[in-house]
């Protein structure tokens, strides 16, 4: 499938105006980065259909459609993550992250937050305080690399064994994630269409919408980057005590970033009141999670009527891994892609040495997150339709399973890697002087655009603007 049959069928899933396609232009084709999957297409096609659904959205308040342009190398680039500060390109991976061999195959384990990867080095009998990377492969070596991945959710870690495709397919959880679409659009509530502000030819189409963005480790924040970037008011909510990594700042670009404290009556208090004024909650915790506060989809959906929710999970949310902590990486490696491109299946004599490899960006992080902005503004647009109350649900491995179904790209591993220069732009921050690439989607009229600087969680008062760009 190349990236304009995908497209076309993310739209259809959706039941946007199938008319609105003739507006998207795609150029380019995989491989654009090294890999034996469609790792282009799926960047270039979500990052479309997010601009496509913000711009349709925006038709119906008033405006003239405009044409939305994505050239693959520049999504895929896009998705890649990359950043500086002050001219440093941080190392986002820590130390102990990354593949272990075991006795009888490979575990990856993320260790980028302090407490997972203290549990881990104590699951190892490590102490965290003295350890080395080689006294923990070390450890790992003894280990059969299901019995870790076990023990580590157990404790409510993050570790997942190397598998295959076809191990995973045999899986319960491989089966569940199968017989699951890409994304749900879910009615869950009666309310009239919502009282949207007119918009006018020469304003972003998503200005004068509400965004509450409760997720913090890259594929949530790139869906409400992509739609602050669309023109919505997009406000970061994060808790005064938990840990970020620095790819926040990357992220962060057109949003507010106010601190609230979900363990308090007071902040809960200031949620419902953020709540009751927002068109879109999207939230990343672990299915079940956010309603034990009082903000699940039903409770948002009587404080809110027409209210907008985004769920984002690494396992979806069926089978015996819906609870499961994950992250792009280990949901690559559960999945099988890293044996897949260890062994260049598909690639010719030579193309894989054997050895497990990632899949060069987090593909899975970055396509969801794109996914979450589509799903944002596809169920806005039915809503004002419609009317209701409505719940975007969108998982990891729900995204891994259908870049899978996008097909694999011969001679895809032995490209190199295309220049970022052409696409980055730097900017004021306040995380110091920020350098990243430009948003991918062109949009004919209203150029995609993050006039907020990105700056540190609690920069903001949790309280909405006045007005647009307030």
């Amino acid at each position: 499938m190349n990236a304009s049959e995908a497209l076309d069928s993310i739209w259809r899933q959706a039941g946007l105006p199938v008319e609105a396609l003739q507006h998207a232009r795609l150029t380019g084709e995989d491989p654009v980065l090294p890999s034996s999957f469609a790792v282009g297409a799926a960047a270039q096609s979500t990052i479309a259909a997010a601009a496509l659904a913000a711009c349709e959205l925006g038709h119906l308040r008033g405006a003239g459609r405009q044409q939305v342009a994505v050239d693959m190398r520049h999504a895929a680039l896009d998705c890649t993550g990359w950043f500086s500060l002050d001219g440093r390109v941080p190392d986002l991976w820590d130390t102990f992250s990354g593949l272990y061999r075991c006795a009888d195959g490979w575990v990856r384990i993320h260790a980028n937050f302090a407490h997972h990867r203290e549990g881990a080095l104590r699951l190892m009998k490590l102490d965290p305080s003295a350890a080395t990377r080689a006294e923990a492969e070390a450890v790992m070596a003894t280990w059969h690399a299901r019995d870790f991945e076990d023990a580590a959710a157990a404790q409510g870690l993050v570790a997942t064994a190397l598998r295959r495709f076809d191990a995973w397919d045999a899986s319960p959880q491989g089966q569940a994630i199968a017989a699951q679409p890409l994304f749900t659009i879910e009615r869950i509530g009666d309310a009239p269409p919502l009282a949207l502000p007119p918009l006018r030819e020469d304003q972003r189409p998503l200005t004068g919408l509400r965004v509450l963005d409760l997720t913090r480790i890259l594929a949530g924040p790139v869906g409400g980057r992509a739609l602050a970037a669309y023109g919505a008011d997009v406000m970061l909510v994060n808790s005064p005590h938990l840990p970020n990594i620095e790819s926040i700042a990357e992220t962060s670009r057109g949003k507010l970033s106010a601190h609230v404290d979900l363990r308090t009556d007071a902040g809960r208090a200031t949620l419902r009141q953020l709540a009751a004024q927002a068109h879109v909650f999207v939230q990343g915790y672990r299915p079940g999670g956010i309603a034990a506060l009082g903000f699940g989809p039903a409770e948002l959906a009587r404080l809110a009527p027409g209210i907008v929710c985004v769920s984002l999970t690494a396992y979806g949310t069926q089978g015996p891994w819906a609870h499961r902590r994950g992250f792009d990486s280990l949901v690559q490696t559960a999945m099988g892609f890293n044996h897949a491109e260890g062994e260049g299946e598909g690639e010719g004599e030579g193309a894989g040495d054997g050895k497990p490899r990632p899949l060069p960006m987090q593909i899975l992080d970055e396509a969801t997150g794109y996914l979450i902005a589509f799903g944002a503004a596809a169920a806005l647009w039915r809503q004002q339709q419609e009317g209701g109350s409505w719940h975007v649900q969108v998982s990891l491995a729900q995204t891994g399973q259908w870049l899978r179904g996008l097909g694999r790209v011969p001679g895809g591993l032995s490209i190199a890697r295309p220049d970022l220069k052409p696409y980055a732009e730097t900017s004021d921050s306040g995380f110091g002087r920020l350098a990243a690439l430009r948003h991918s989607a062109q949009l004919s009229r209203t150029p995609a655009a993050w006039p907020r600087p990105s700056m540190p969680p609690g920069s903001h008062a949790p309280a909405w603007p006045t007005g647009p760009g307030q």
